[in-house]
Parts: C-alpha cells; structure tokens; sequence
C-alpha cells in the first residue's frame, strides 16, 4: 500500500525548489565574500550562471536517464569513461565530504564560543586552537557515534537543523540589515565601489573561487527528476526558482555582513556570529546573540550528522560490487559502514591535528576549504564531460529529462559548466591576499600533493581489487554498465554470465546481472556499445 502511494505522488515546482535551497545554502561562508563588497554579488551571480544551473540540469539529465540503476555519480561517469574513472569520480566526492568536516565544525566550534554573555571572552576563546580542535574532534566523534547506531531519526534532525541553523537565520539576518540601515545605522560597505571586480589581481579571485563549493550539492536533487509530472518543462522552472532563492539569500546576507562589519575587520570563521552580536547591540537587544549561536550550532550540528553516513554510504555501496577491500565493506549489527566511518574518523583527526602547524585557525580553515573545492572539482569536471559523451555513446537511451532535443545545448550547459569548474580550479591555487596562510611553500605543498594523493589512491585500490573482494549478498548486485553488455555478448556468454570468475560464481537473473568488478577497459575498447531501450 505504501508503494502504491508514493507511486503517484509528484513533486510541485515549488517543492523542489525549496528543497534545493535547502540542499545548498549554508551560511558559514558569507564572510569570505564579504571581503569583496558590493562586487561579491558579481561573483555570486557568475557561479550561479557557470556553475550552478549547469550542474543542476546536467545531474538531472543524468539521474533521470540511469534512474532504475543505482550507482549515482559512479554509474554516470563510468558509463562514459570506465569503471576505473568512475570509481575515481565516487571516491572524490566522498573524500571531499571527508576533508570538508574540520571546516564546518571550525564554524561550529566558533558558534558555541559565541554562547557566552562576555563578547571578549567569546572572541579570545573563538580564536584559541586547542579549544577549536577540542570542539571539532568531540563533535565529530559524537556524530560518528551516533551514526553508527543508525540513520532513522538522522532525517528528522537534518530537517529540523536547516530551518533552524540555516534558514530562519539567513531570513533574521538580512531583515536585521534592513532595520539597521532603515534607523540611520552607518553602513561599513563601500556603496560606491564597482560592481564588477578588478580581475587584474589573481589573489583577490581566490576567496572568490570558493563560491563554488557554495553551490555545490545541487547533483543530489538531480534524483528527483522522475518525481515531477511533466519534468521537461517544470523541472528547469524548479531549479530556476531554487537558483533566484539562493543567490539572494547569499547576496543579501553577504551584504548584511558588509554593512556592520568593516572589510579589514572581517574574519573567516567569526565574523557571522560578530555580526549578528553588532545588529543585536545596535537594536539593544544583545541577549539574543546566545540564542542565534546554539541556533547556528544546532544547525552546523545536524549537517554534519546527515553527511557523516551520506558519501560514505555511496561509497560503501560500489564497494560490496568488488571495488574495496572487505576490510572497508565491515558493518555493524545496525548494517551501519563501520570501518569505513572509522576510516573516514581518523582521516578528520588527522586533518583537525593540522591547527598546530598553521599560524591561525583562519589560515587552517582557508586551506582545508581549498583543498576540498580542488578535489569536489575535478569529480565535477567529469560529470560534465560524461554528460556531453553519452550524448554521443548513448544517443538513443530514454531521457525523462533532456537538455534540449539535439546536442548543441547539451554541448552550452555541459560545456559551460566544465569551464567554469576548470576556471574555479586553477584559481583555487593561488594564495588569499587577504589572508595570512604561513608559508607559501606549505600552502602549495598541501594543496599539490594532496589532491595527488587522493587522486591516486582510487587508482591504486582499483589495480589492486580481487574477485573476492564482491560481496555475495544478493542485494549487492550491481547492474552491468551499458559497454560490459556487449563484451559479454562478443564472447559468446549469456547475459547472466560474468566477464570474471567472481561473477560467474553467482550468476543473477538476466534482468539485473551481478558482475564482479569491470576489466580494465573502457568503453568501446571490445565492442561497439549498443543503447539499451
């Protein structure tokens, strides 16, 4: 009964496009777009055009065509390019999420410092390194422990944490900015500057590179495109919606900061709280600023907890179809993925211990942020070159969902996306002029060598698999992607038959084949792939 009702539920435009505002907008990065005044809303507006409707319309596309297999961003990359590369895309996006966890919980360490009536005893505590790393590795760890009891009231939480950590908050602060300058308050924000920034000097365009990460997030929704009646035509209403919302609400809250806090006063990892505390003063009303930091704690809080088993789970998931090691595939009695939420522990230990190399929590904050927008990048960057290759791999696969009826506007949006990413990238390695990093020798070595690092790593486990890494659960089975058919077929096997001595030792149904791990190949490399109906 359940089935059949969900069965017929469609999503309203509406609907959507709050979901989507939901899935994306976070406060925690404002101050570092505040730095740019009134030129950050030019910044905001090009990511929205480069990155993230692309990114929305291609996921969309791609969710809706594989959406009776599962695999996500794995499945879509690997069908253009070779399970090895689609393993590459999944394991970026979760060590992405991994190395992302240190920089919100930093936010979220300065939001509890921030709980106290003393503003200088919150600021001094706010900047001080050994409770910074406290904070993050107790709340980490408690968010991995509670995930590892499961995920039933994680939903529940998550929910309630983005309208109270994220939304009300967004709402109160620019309303704050609208009674301020409404009283006569003095507006700290140079009005007179250009819209446009001056794009002669590269390490200003660093900070702003990081508007991507921003938007970054919008691949999820992409799944709910078979939800919607008619998603050819309401569905690029839904994401157009979600888009006007989110870069309004990250324009006027950047410009909210930039009213009451002064550019040379703005820091990365206090300033939101900072600047909250000043409107609550203006109004006379500072017992409020406690409330807004548990308010902003609670919601930094119920992120973390939804994301902690979200990428992981993926991950896991391509791992029980043979492409990690047992050792990574272990759960617990709640068939939770506990080695590899341990795994994913000791990587944000070890991450978090870097505050006592850095000069400053800032500086920390600043080049974990970098790092996780090189690595969230380069999986973006073959999302959108997926998409424009099936395109021509699989011209006749059914699309719910299509981005236009011939190539060309696949070739604008996908195309426009990649650069766009490419651009965001190559900034994304030159040093923040507003920000003292240290060294520039640490400052490039983190970044070079870890994204080599964890590019290579997947390359590795890939080289490395064996046939008795594939779990033999049946509900494990992962669906042959659409160039292993054909290869089968050349070699005179039936559809259940494996490619490898680990799938044929369990052969599924013809409908949904299980197979062991691919080959090294890619497609087209033994046949020419012929598209599935």
């Amino acid at each position: 009964m359940e089935t059949k009702k969900n069965a017929g539920f469609k999503l309203g435009v509406m609907t959507l496009a709050i979901m989507n505002v939901a899935a994306v907008v976070s406060l925690r990065g404002l101050p570092a777009e505040a730095e740019y005044g009134l030129s950050s809303a030019f910044y905001y507006l090009f990511a929205a055009i480069v990155f993230l409707i692309p990114t929305a319309l291609v996921a969309a596309e791609l969710a809706a065509m594989f959406k009776d297999k599962q695999g996500g961003v794995f499945r879509w990359v690997g069908e253009a390019m070779g399970a090895r590369t689609g393993f590459l895309a999944i394991w970026l996006q979760w060590v992405e999420s991994t190395i992302w966890y240190p920089t919100v919980l930093t936010f979220g360490a300065v939001s509890i410092a921030f709980i106290g009536m003393d503003y200088s005893h919150d600021m001094v505590l706010a900047s001080n390194k050994v409770y910074t790393l406290a904070v993050v590795l107790i709340i980490y760890w408690l968010a991995t422990f509670i995930a590892l009891k499961g995920l039933q009231w994680v939903g529940k939480v998550s929910k309630i944490g983005a309208m109270v950590g994220t939304i009300i908050p967004a709402g109160l602060l620019i309303v704050l900015a609208i009674v301020y300058v409404s009283m006569g308050g003095h507006i700290q924000m140079d009005m007179h500057q250009s819209f446009f920034p001056d794009l002669t000097k590269f390490d200003n365009l660093v900070l702003a590179s990081s508007i991507f990460l921003f938007y970054a997030g919008m691949e999820m929704m992409g799944i709910h495109v078979v939800d919607m009646k008619d998603p050819g035509k309401n569905y690029p209403k839904a994401i157009f919606i979600g888009a006007g919302i989110t870069v309004a609400i990250f324009v006027l809250g950047t410009f909210a900061l930039g009213f009451i806090i002064p550019k040379g006063q703005i820091n990365l990892t206090q300033s939101l709280l900072v600047g909250f505390d000043r409107y609550f003063q203006f109004l006379h009303a500072s017992f409020l600023s406690p409330i807004i930091a548990i308010a902003l704690m609670f919601g930094v809080l119920a992120g973390v907890l939804t994301w902690v088993a979200g990428p992981s789970k993926g991950i896991f998931a391509v791992g029980r179809a043979g492409y990690l090691p047992p050792f990574m595939q272990k759960t617990n009695k709640n068939g939770v993925q506990r080695n590899i939420l341990l795994i994913q522990g000791g990587v944000v230990t070890i991450l978090a211990l870097l505050f006592v190399v850095m000069p400053s929590v800032q500086s920390f904050y600043q080049m974990l942020s970098q790092l996780t927008v090189l690595l969230y990048l380069i999986m973006y960057l073959l999302m959108f070159a997926s998409a424009i290759i099936l395109r021509y791999r699989m011209p006749k696969e059914e699309r719910p969902f299509r981005i236009g009826k011939k190539n060309t506007l696949m070739w604008i949006v996908a195309g426009l996306g990649f650069c766009g990413s490419l651009l965001a990238f190559i900034l994304s390695f030159v040093p923040p002029g507003q920000i003292a990093t240290g060294s520039t020798t640490v400052w490039f070595s983190v970044l070079i060598i870890g994204c080599i690092v964890v590019v290579a790593v997947p390359f590795i486990i890939y080289a490395s698999r064996k046939p008795s890494w594939k779990s033999n659960d049946p509900n494990d089975a992962f669906q042959p992607f659409s160039w292993e058919k054909p290869a089968v077929a050349a070699a005179g096997a039936t559809p259940s038959a494996a490619a490898t001595p680990a799938a044929q030792a369990a052969p599924q149904a013809p409908a949904a084949p299980a197979v062991s791990p691919a080959p090294d190949v890619k497609p087209g490399d033994n046949a020419t792939p012929t598209p599935e109906k």
